[in-house]
Formats: C-alpha cells, structure tokens, sequence
C-alpha cells in the first residue's frame, strides 16, 4: 500500500537528530524522498544511514539556515538531486543560554534569532520561489509551545518562537492560492537532545519538566514527526496557517 507522500520529495533541516531524524524518516516511511540538512555532518549522515536501512532514498546536505548562500545552495541540491521540492519541515533551531530578559547578553539574543527565525524565513524564502513556480508544496516550521505561552529565562527563544508562529501566518495567506500550505508544530516537552541539555541530568529538573505535562509525561520526537507528515498530506489539504500544538494539553492549561 502505498504511503501518503509516495514519490514526493522532502527537505528536513535540523534532520541530524530529535525531531529532525524523526520526521525524515517518518517521510521515509510515507514514500518521500528526503534531503536531510544539517550543520552536524556526523548526525546527518547516521540519518541518511538509518533511511537507507529502512530502504528509503536519503541525501545529506550540510547547511547553516541562517546563511542566505547556504539555504539557497540547500535547496538547489534538493530540486537538482531529487527532481523537485514538494515537502519542507523547516526544523533547525537552538535553545540559547538560559537567563532572564535583562541578563540576556546581545549575543545570545543574535544567535538564537538567527537560527530560529531568519533560518526559517530564509528557508522558506527559496522553498516557496520554487514551489510557486512549480504548481505548489507543503511547508511547515518547527515553532513551540514558547511560541503560545510564556516560559521564564529563556527570552530570546521565547521571541523566536512566536515569530515563528506569526511568520508561518503571514505566509499561510500570502500563498494561499499558488497551492502553497503554510503550517507549525508546537511542541510541548519533548525528549530530545535539547531538553536534555535543559535537564542538565537533574532527577528533580525532569520531575519538574513532566510536571507541566497534563498527560503525565514528556513527549516523543516520532509523535512530533506523525503530526508534521500529516501537515504535509493531502489528508491535510484544507489547512493552512495553523500553529498546531503537539503538547500533551500543556496550552489547554
């Protein structure tokens, strides 16, 4: 039977890892083709590896979002490589240093807006150039439930995401009729590398963290993955600029 994205082509930034790795093969599974974009080589190419052990078809593309040159070189090795661009999971992003508002250093603030907002607006910069030109696609970006709600000493991530969100809106509409669907996933706690470092191996820092979940427990990068498959499907094909939270109920509190 064949997958809900049989012989579509998929761009996954951020895929060397966590949500990333999930999603690329999760469009694996679906029948995608996947370019998996990273600025970590060796996480990259184990997923390109594991594709390849599942008997799909992987490219691994080293890429820094938040270089113009870099993005747009990223999804021309896409279309030239795979033949075209019909999924994009705009994923790549950092959690910056921890330190409220008015200890957050103009560094930090820089980095994180960077790599979680301007990487997201270049990347759909060239993924809609050609999509428009080329009968439409699906794009959805990797925002957070910091992009919904407030979270404490984490500032610049916090503004990041809520861009996010709002940029995703702005070009929901923009594209509404070159076929072009804008999405977001929001994820609540999810167990990643990210969070992992924000757990810092605290018992009671993780007790805290799953706290916050109405479920009970933190999230799995694969349920992220489902949730971004299916903003990409044409079982999803009447949806456009939603920020959808995956989160387990944390913004229902």
């Amino acid at each position: 039977m064949a997958g809900s994205l049989e012989g579509r082509v998929a761009l996954v930034t951020g895929a060397g890892s966590g949500i990333g790795r999930a999603a690329a093969l999760a469009f694996v599974r679906e029948g995608a083709k996947v370019v998996v974009a990273d600025v970590a080589t060796e996480g990259g190419n184990e997923t390109v590896g594991r594709i390849e052990q599942a008997g799909g078809q992987g490219l691994f593309v080293k890429a820094d979002v938040s270089a113009a040159a870099s993005v747009e070189d990223m999804v021309r090795t896409a279309v030239e490589q795979f033949g075209g661009l019909d999924c994009a999971f705009n994923n790549a992003g950092i959690e910056g240093e921890q330190a409220p508002t008015d200890e957050c250093t103009e560094q930090n603030w820089d980095r994180v807006l960077s790599v979680n907002l301007k990487g997201v607006w270049l990347c759909m910069k060239y993924e809609i150039a050609y999509m428009r030109a080329h009968g439409g696609g699906a794009i959805v970006n990797a925002a957070s439930v910091a992009g919904l709600v407030g979270f404490p000493n984490i500032p610049a991530y916090n503004a990041s995401k809520g861009g996010v969100v709002q940029l995703t809106r702005t070009a929901a509409l923009e594209y509404a009729t070159d076929g072009i669907r804008v999405n977001a996933v929001c994820p609540g706690v999810i167990r990643t590398p990210m969070v992992e470092r924000f757990l810092g191996g605290s018992p009671e820092a993780e007790a805290q963290f799953i706290a916050m979940e109405p479920v009970g427990r933190m999230g799995t990068p694969e349920e992220i993955a489902e949730a971004v498959v299916w903003l990409c499907s044409d079982g999803a094909s009447f949806v456009t600029g939603v920020p959808l939270p995956v989160d387990g109920g944390l913004v229902a509190q």
